[in-house]
């Protein structure tokens, strides 16, 4: 089969510049709220897909004990040069993770899990989930949605300066295999008047609700609701 999974490369230290504007005081605080109500209120949480700790570092702070897996060193790096407050970061791929013992949830957003492309490696995700979670424990995850891809990011082209870098984010929308190719291209200030040019090309599903649902019972688990 063809598989596509990408890493975030250069691109990795100069995303939280451009990604400023994600509100993630107010993500915490409801994934905190979904996490309560499926009675886990402290504890051992996985979040896959961790990036540069933004969200794992809030959760900490929420008085969760904290993991953080990350297949892309950079970001890891990013992470791991914060005040981590006894964080585990691991350096893993998603799709053939391993714990030293089960966590009481698993949490991933920032559309990680559309950067699986393939039903069977989300299927083996999600079985290595229901695999470390505790009896009774929950996944939360989000997921970019085929609107999103088809009628938001519209095959546009977006573009961002900043004062010491800039980023040229073209999209490409292939409807028939539901996969959207983002282009990447950040010109940055490595001297005085200096600056360099990197390139990266990341590539994400669209996947529907009822593919997700397939997908959860065959790796074990049990689905219990959708939200907008």
């Amino acid at each position: 089969r063809n598989e596509v999974f990408m890493v975030y490369g250069s691109f990795a230290y100069y995303y939280d510049r451009f990604m400023d504007n994600i509100p993630y005081d107010e993500w915490t605080a409801y994934l905190q709220g979904l996490l309560k109500e499926q009675g886990v209120k402290d504890g051992l949480v996985l979040e896959l897909g961790c990036g540069t700790g933004k969200v794992t570092r809030r959760l900490k702070a929420c008085g969760y004990d904290m993991i953080g897996l990350d297949i892309s060193e950079e970001m890891l790096e990013m992470a791991q040069n914060q005040e981590n407050d006894g964080i585990l970061y691991l350096h893993q791929d998603m799709r053939e993770f391993e714990l030293y013992g089960t966590v009481a949830a698993v949490v991933s957003v920032c559309d990680t899990m559309n950067y699986i492309t393939e039903p069977e490696d989300l299927t083996e995700v999600f079985r290595l989930v229901n695999n470390y979670l505790d009896p009774g424990g929950c996944f939360i995850f989000d997921l970019k949605t085929r609107h999103y891809y088809r009628t938001v990011l519209a095959e546009n082209v977006f573009a961002e300066n900043r004062e010491d870098c800039s980023l040229i984010w073209e999209n490409y929308y292939d409807e028939e295999n539901c996969l959207n190719e983002y282009d990447l291209t950040i010109y940055a200030e490595t001297a005085k008047g200096l600056y360099q040019r990197f390139e990266e090309t990341h590539c994400q599903r669209a996947w529907e609700l009822e593919e997700i649902k397939d997908i959860i019972n065959e790796a074990g688990m049990e689905f219990v609701t959708a939200y907008d």
